[in-house]
């Protein structure tokens, strides 16, 4: 029955992709800087996690109103949480001090990890190092429980010293920020007998942190830092200036937000911590107890003082050979679909297709959204070049991207002054769609052939090497009008649109899903083939997940590839036709594509949203379906090889646990399995 249909809670579901992700690092075959790397990932998830949604669920645990949960339910998901993060964190220290120290180590790098492990030939250095580099930058505050409270910036690292007075023998507790912006990090000594040595400078500083108080003896020192909600909600403005000005004070607060957790060296003495918590106002609830470096996202920018040592093992991003010699994607498109896979095909062909449109006497028009905008972004420049050169040019700005509002006031600012039409946020729904419309016109003012850009990743050349996600060019004039209608409906032109193959949320999407979900339920039940693959990042949506049960309970065969949040169970007798499967590697798995048997039809469409509720009734997506039967092909190839991964890919079972595909057949490594395919197929 319907009512005995459970979900997975989606912020413990989230944790278990964290922990995937923790399990790379732990993985012997992968090279050794790319298990760092994981660790830094790891790290970095969950700081953002803390900053919004742990932040989220405390607001409405102090009584702060939530549609989704009472006051006490809050309470309860933060004490789950916290148990399954402080036994993540053990899993994370024994991987780092148990796996990877060693394995520096036998590369000949040795990472001190404490004064204690330092050799005495280094003492010189490190004495000289804190003096000339890092002592300068340092001002130790005093803390105390009756005077002004000290302020702890968000993310800061913060080193806290136990002092003893000499003379009467008082105790005295100071603060002082680490200075990242002014030294390394992680600091290179000299090397001895072949070794490279490497160094926190936090432990540069408590070695010598006598030398700052004379006339004191040092007790003890401990890191600590602060996490704060950085959640941004921008009310709905009458005008664009109102919205950016709004943003722009919101985006200031961030900084000073409320605490969500403090973390701090779990070595620290009880009485230590209960002095720095009364201190700074600091509640029982927000206390995670850390190892004893913190902030290890950092370890993203760890040396690699052997030459030897390879970071990365990832091949160079292939050009295709169908485009010819000069790159030609616009003479190509004219005549057939193309499907561009990112990061195997090099992003430069999307950048090729924005030159192209610069210098074509017929482009008339470029209309682009940009979500996440890359810094010093080469998709810009090309922009802003089309606007020089005499073409319109209107790119949709989302404004309330998350983390990186700033960055995209500031490139919007610039792209204005170019003379390129910006359109901002929509009132009450975020645009998150990736699609691009180039649209020519003969001297006389007649349409000529046309280009629409549909993709399931931003237009970012950063994150286009790292994270995994398709996209595909067409000519097709229905697609490019439909395309257009999009477009209208950003500029406040369209009020309702009609599609003939987009699917948008709030327009056409669900009722779309919809009719293939039945229909593939109706085949099921009549004993014929009914088959679905799902592949998204998240699935959350309750609505879509009864859904998918209420498929498999018709026997309906459902793979779903979901790489984070998913809060369906699988194993139950209402979803024992559904598999679900997460791969974690080099790259970032971040394409949704969906595959419906369909009779035979074989359905594909690829696009923007995940299967969450924010995604299918509060934003603005763009999903179109894959029309050319050799690139639906190539699609389904690719949903295969990854279904068949049995190095990289994982089960997730009833209990939300990672359980390895590992089997004795023959070994396949998706990404790399892809990749070979996809370079096969270039030949």
């Amino acid at each position: 029955m319907e009512s005995n249909y459970r979900y997975f809670n989606r912020d413990i579901s989230w944790l278990s992709f964290n922990h995937r992700v923790l399990m790379e690092a732990a993985d012997p075959t992968v090279p050794l800087y790319e298990r760092i790397h994981f660790i830094a990932i790891y790290s970095s998830n969950l700081e953002e996690y803390y900053k919004v949604r742990v932040a989220e669920h405390k607001a409405v645990a102090r009584g702060g109103y939530s549609e989704d949960m009472t006051q006490d339910e809050a309470a309860e998901l933060i004490a789950r949480i916290t148990d399954e993060v402080n036994r993540q964190l053990e899993d994370r220290i024994g991987i780092f001090q148990h796996s990877i120290l060693p394995e520096l180590r036998r590369n000949r790098i040795v990472f001190y990890q404490s004064r204690q492990d330092v050799e005495p030939a280094h003492d010189k250095f490190i004495v000289n190092y804190f003096r000339e580099e890092i002592f300068p930058y340092l001002q130790p505050v005093p803390v105390s429980r009756t005077r002004v409270k000290v302020f702890l910036r968000a993310d800061r690292l913060y080193l806290c010293t136990r002092l003893i007075r000499k003379d009467n023998g008082a105790t005295e507790y100071y603060i002082m920020k680490l200075p990242y912006s002014k030294v390394p990090r992680f600091v290179e000594l000299p090397m001895l007998d072949g070794y490279y040595y490497l160094m926190y400078m936090e432990d540069i500083i408590k070695t010598n942190i006598g030398m700052m108080f004379p006339g004191y003896e040092v007790d003890c020192s401990y890191c600590c830092k602060i996490s704060r909600d950085a959640d941004v909600m921008v009310d709905d403005a009458p005008t664009d200036e109102v919205m950016v000005e709004q943003l722009k004070e919101k985006v200031k607060r961030r900084k000073i937000g409320a605490v969500s957790r403090f973390v701090y060296d779990r070595n620290m003495p009880t009485d230590f911590l209960n002095y720095l918590t009364d201190a700074f106002g600091i509640s029982p609830d927000e206390l995670v107890p850390g190892d004893k470096h913190l902030n290890l996202e950092d370890l993203a920018k760890l040396p690699n003082p052997n030459p030897n040592l390879i970071k990365s093992s990832k091949p160079v991003p292939m050009k295709l050979e169908c485009l010819g010699k000069k790159q030609n994607v616009m003479k190509y498109v004219a005549k057939h679909d193309l499907l561009l896979h990112y990061p195997y095909h090099s992003f430069d062909h999307f950048l090729h297709f924005l030159y192209e449109a610069v210098h074509d006497r017929s482009v008339d028009e470029i209309m682009i959204t940009q979500y996440r905008v890359a810094p010093h972004s080469e998709v810009i420049n090309t922009l802003i070049a089309a606007a020089q050169n005499g073409k319109r040019v209107t790119v949709f700005v989302e404004l309330k991207a998350r983390f990186d509002e700033e960055n995209n006031l500031a490139t919007a600012e610039r792209m204005r002054r170019a003379g390129i039409h910006i359109i901002y946020s929509m009132k009450g729904l975020k645009v998150h769609a990736k699609v691009a419309l180039v649209l020519r016109r003969s001297k006389d003012g007649k349409p000529k052939t046309s280009y629409a850009y549909i993709s399931t990743g931003n237009f970012n050349e950063k994150t286009a090497t790292v994270y995994a996600d398709t996209a595909i060019v067409t000519s097709n004039a229905e697609v490019v009008d439909d395309l257009h209608t999009l477009f209208g409906l950003l500029r406040r032109e369209v009020n309702e649109p009609e599609f003939r193959h987009l699917l948008v949320p709030r327009f056409n999407l669900l009722p779309r899903l919809m009719k293939l979900l039945e229909f593939e339920k109706a085949e099921a039940l009549a004993g014929r083939k009914a088959y679905i693959i799902l592949k998204m990042n998240a699935l959350q949506d309750p609505a879509m997940i009864d859904e998918l049960y209420r498929a498999s309970q018709a026997g309906v065969k459902i793979d779903l590839i979901v790489r984070g949040i998913c809060c369906l169970i699988p194993g139950q007798p209402y979803s024992r036709n559904i598999r679900i499967t997460r791969i974690v590697d080099g790259y970032l798995e971040h394409a949704r594509v969906w595959y419906f048997h369909h009779g035979g039809e074989q359905l594909v469409f690829l696009g923007s949203p995940d299967w969450m509720k924010r995604n299918l009734y509060r934003r603005i997506e763009a999903v179109t379906p894959i029309l050319d039967s050799d690139l639906k092909q190539e699609i389904l190839d690719m949903l295969h090889i990854q279904l068949a991964d049995n190095r990289k890919a994982v089960w997730v079972d009833a209990e939300l646990r990672n359980v390895y595909k590992k089997n004795d057949e023959k070994p396949v490594q998706a990404q790399r399995t892809f990749f070979e395919y996809l370079r096969t197929k270039n030949r």
